[in-house]
């Protein structure tokens, strides 16, 4: 029993620790239902929602953990918890749709399809950005997807990030390298976003995310190194792979 009571101490240590920190997330924001009921879970599941990545890398060889990116980005729950109130919309912190943009010249404003964007849409998210959800490139973009995208991603000086959404299922395809090369060609700065790793087994996501990161590491130049990981059920811009900006 003596043996065991510093491993014991220790393991309570960290507990309390990690209570205190969610309090003082709790305490310092207020974070909306859905992030609240997340700080809730308990450590190993949080980790998985929160940290994807980190709960991807103990299932790798050792040799294998130094191929992967994992903290290149770390925020920490305060910092999550702090980005997240800027998407909860309240009378200080209004989050507004502007309009919709099928040239850089013109923005009418017409209904959105349910899951198939055809025009730009921008919202402007309080008073930190806009973001610019982009239509789907590939069999099903729209005709004038490289007079409209390619134009604005060229020309648009205060474009500050361009998230490039793929299929974690499938990985990268050609039309997924399209976008790749447009974004290289441009020299613009962009994250892979993996969508849907819900819907893989453990080991094939695995697979998955070593062999893009590997395609990042030997064939991007303006690929922000680490991936991001995004569940189905927490992501919901339609079935097309995409593009999507901030400015």
């Amino acid at each position: 029993m003596k043996m065991a009571a510093p491993g014991l101490r220790h393991g309570m240590r960290r507990l309390l620790e990690v209570s205190a920190a969610l309090g003082r997330v709790c305490r310092a924001y207020s974070t909306s239902q859905a992030f609240a009921e997340v700080l809730r879970l308990p450590r190993r599941q949080l980790t998985k929602l929160v940290y994807p990545l980190q709960d991807l890398e103990q299932h790798l060889a050792p040799d294998a953990r130094s191929d992967l990116c994992l903290r290149v980005f770390d925020p920490s729950l305060e910092d999550l918890a702090r980005a997240e109130s800027f998407f909860t919309a309240s009378p200080r912190n209004r989050i507004e749709y502007l309009s919709s943009a099928v040239r850089l010249d013109h923005a009418p404003d017409l209904p959105r399809p349910e899951g198939h964007t055809k025009k730009m849409n921008f919202f402007k998210v309080g008073k930190y950005f806009t973001l610019v959800d982009m239509p789907g490139y590939g069999y099903r973009a729209p005709e004038d997807f490289v007079d409209m995208v390619e134009t604005y991603l060229k020309e648009r000086r205060n474009l500050k990030r361009t998230f490039l959404l793929v299929d974690s299922v499938v990985g990268i395809t050609k039309t997924d390298n399209i976008a790749i090369e447009m974004c290289e060609e441009f020299a613009l700065p962009y994250v892979m976003v993996l969508t849907k790793t819900d819907k893989s087994s453990k080991g094939h996501l695995l697979k998955q995310v070593l062999q893009i990161q590997k395609f990042v590491n030997m064939q991007t130049q303006g690929c922000f190194p680490q991936l991001f990981p995004v569940r189905c059920r927490n992501l919901h811009l339609g079935k097309l792979p995409r593009l999507s900006g901030t400015m």
